[in-house]
């Protein structure tokens, strides 16, 4: 495999590239007999796509998802848009609609500054110069179909995954005054709503720059049975890790009090929260976790950077890109996380006689 499966049992194979005829997948392992609800599987797709925020891409994709396998539509189902799942393979299609291939023309031969450009190249031989092909976020779309699907799932088992833009630059959310409700309410899509206009101002002020500015992404997981993990190497926060670094322009990540750790003595750090996780299994309690990004790679303003050839040139790129990813990065974090607890709530039924 080329990278483009994550989970074990509950798992998601995706495929697709930026200016493609469509992106998609298929997931596999969700159990037969769960009712699900088509309606907020497009409903958490809706909160991903390009435009969905005054604050990102002007791309403006529709991204609405067709369903070809693994669904059934049972006589007595109240509402036409609740389908059964059957156990087998569930594959779903999000056409591409409003790809704009032209705007990369000059790009064929040029290596954008903080993009994969080079090192896929470097890879494979060839790349898709087109919005970075593969390498595009766009490809996150069929990331956020599947953990919505696993969110149900673990949704009838009481775990419930939030998310929210808890950092832009320096402008930080108070940790005292989060209020998970309205989070949706915002275009940066901050719990905290005093933070989350000066987060606006901010990404405003630097996308008139002709620049972009990274931020973090916080969540909080609640209903986790203790139990979950499967140490050594498939520990909870490593998988959870992986999923999450595995998001475009994701630089780091910490479960609990992270980073922050390793200035604290024993004494001290053995009073706090460890995050839900203890020797890579849930305690039972939340688990709380953080995801840095970088600034978006591709800005307006001229940067220097090399062709194929070695030679030096400066590249005023053209398209359509968001001023700071985060915004539109939360329901993807989520999405994630949903795929991974689904995949070890799986796992977890077989760790007993």
């Amino acid at each position: 495999m080329r990278g483009n499966t994550i989970g074990q049992l509950f798992r998601l194979c995706s495929f697709g590239e930026s200016h493609g005829t469509a992106i998609g997948g298929v997931v596999d392992g969700c159990p037969a007999g769960l009712q699900l609800d088509l309606g907020a599987v497009q409903g958490e797709l809706d909160r991903r796509r390009p435009g969905s925020t005054p604050l990102g891409t002007a791309r403006n994709e529709a991204d609405r998802v067709e369903f070809l396998s693994g669904l059934f539509q049972t006589q007595g189902q109240a509402r036409s848009d609740l389908r059964t799942t059957l156990g087998t393979p569930i594959g779903f299609l999000i056409p591409n609609a409003d790809a704009k291939s032209g705007d990369y023309d000059k790009l064929k031969d040029v290596y954008r500054p903080g993009h994969a450009d080079r090192t896929w190249e470097d890879k494979f031989g060839l790349r898709d110069h087109r919005g970075g092909g593969r390498s595009s976020a766009r490809t996150t779309a069929s990331v956020v179909v599947a953990g919505a699907i696993a969110r149900q799932f673990l949704s009838a088992a009481g775990i419930q995954v939030n998310a929210y833009v808890s950092a832009v630059e320096a402008v930080k959310a108070d940790p005292a005054k989060l209020d998970l409700a309205t989070v949706w309410d915002n275009p940066v899509r901050c719990a905290d709503p005093v933070a989350a206009k000066a987060m606006t101002a901010l990404i405003e002020e630097v996308r008139a720059q002709g620049d972009s500015v990274g931020g973090v992404v916080s969540c909080i997981i609640q209903g986790t049975p203790a139990g979950l993990g499967e140490p050594v190497f498939d520990k909870l926060e490593a998988d959870l890790a992986k999923a999450m670094l595995s998001i475009n322009a994701a630089k780091g990540f910490q479960v609990g009090s992270g980073f922050e750790a390793s200035v604290l003595r024993g004494s001290e750090h053995n009073k706090r929260s460890q995050g839900g996780i203890l020797g890579g299994i849930s305690t039972g309690e939340t688990i709380h976790f953080d995801v840095a990004f970088k600034p978006t790679a591709t800005i307006a303003q001229a940067q220097e950077t090399t062709d194929r050839s070695g030679a030096k040139v400066t590249l005023e790129a053209k398209g359509r890109h968001d001023p700071c990813v985060v915004p539109r990065a939360v329901p993807i974090v989520e999405a994630m996380a949903c795929i991974v607890l689904a995949d070890h709530l799986l796992r977890q039924c077989s760790a007993r006689a």
